[in-house]
């Protein structure tokens, strides 16, 4: 098991802030157009047959991989169900003929499309609770020679809370993630990078993560004294010129069913 994930928390507060989110999570937007250029390559235009994407939230995924390739049919899955009428309009805008949604945990979901081309998922595996399951189960619905590709996070990322605060998810290195999908997948791309984002305050840093939703861990609230205690913590241990920075780790892995 992985985590400490409240998934009703997590779909609560990504309910919230699902019409804004593309503003603000600027580093999971440019993961999204990553991903969409490793399964799309910069050749012809890819054609797939059936696609499920998990974890489509606002959209962002979906806009950019539909912009580089096309597809006959298009599964879409999230834990927050209001995330259907906005990738209905991307994939409608794109004209793929075939659409629906599953609204509710990939994890937990019976009934997914199978026989699928690819299987694709941004900013999202990071959430699940058993990642042998999730192989296992993909390994079930992707066909032969299909794909199975998703962006997600490493053990870097936003070391600065996880140094601070007791609660963080638990993430997986490129080697461990391929060593759980070896039994059905082949690797074609495993790639990381870490980036920084540089705030005026450790205020700004909190109003970042709560607008992206990826606080989703814990439901307490935080007394004046923890707040203060934090802050005050953060900035003497994170400055980055006149303000301080958080650290994003995106990793990249586009797998080939065996």
């Amino acid at each position: 098991m992985h985590g400490g994930v409240n998934k009703e928390l997590v779909r609560q507060r990504f309910a919230r802030r699902l019409r804004g989110y593309r503003r603000h999570a600027v580093i999971q937007e440019r993961m999204a157009s990553e991903l969409a250029e490793l399964i799309c390559g910069d050749g012809e235009r890819v054609s797939f047959g059936r696609v499920l994407e998990f974890g489509s939230g606002s959209g962002a995924f979906t806009e950019a991989l539909l912009s580089r390739c096309e597809a006959l049919s298009y599964v879409a899955n999230d834990l927050v169900g209001e995330s259907s009428d906005l990738v209905r309009g991307i994939v409608l805008k794109h004209s793929v003929p075939g659409f629906s949604f599953i609204a509710g945990d990939i994890e937990h979901c019976r009934a997914l499309p199978d026989q699928l081309d690819l299987a694709a998922s941004n900013a999202t595996v990071q959430w699940l609770a058993d990642m042998r399951s999730f192989f296992m189960r993909m390994a079930e619905i992707v066909k032969p020679e299909g794909l199975l590709a998703f962006s997600t996070f490493g053990k870097r990322n936003m070391l600065e809370i996880s140094s601070l605060e007791p609660h963080a998810l638990n993430y997986y290195s490129l080697s461990e993630l391929e060593d759980m999908a070896a039994p059905f997948f082949s690797p074609t791309v495993l790639r990381e990078e870490v980036r920084k984002l540089d705030f005026r305050s450790p205020e700004e840093v909190l109003r970042h993560i709560s607008r992206t939703g990826v606080n989703g861990l814990v439901r307490e609230s935080w007394t004046k004294t923890r707040h203060r205690s934090f802050v005050e913590r953060y900035r003497s241990s994170f400055s980055s010129g006149s303000g301080v920075h958080l650290t994003y780790h995106p990793m990249f892995c586009v797998f080939r069913r065996k």
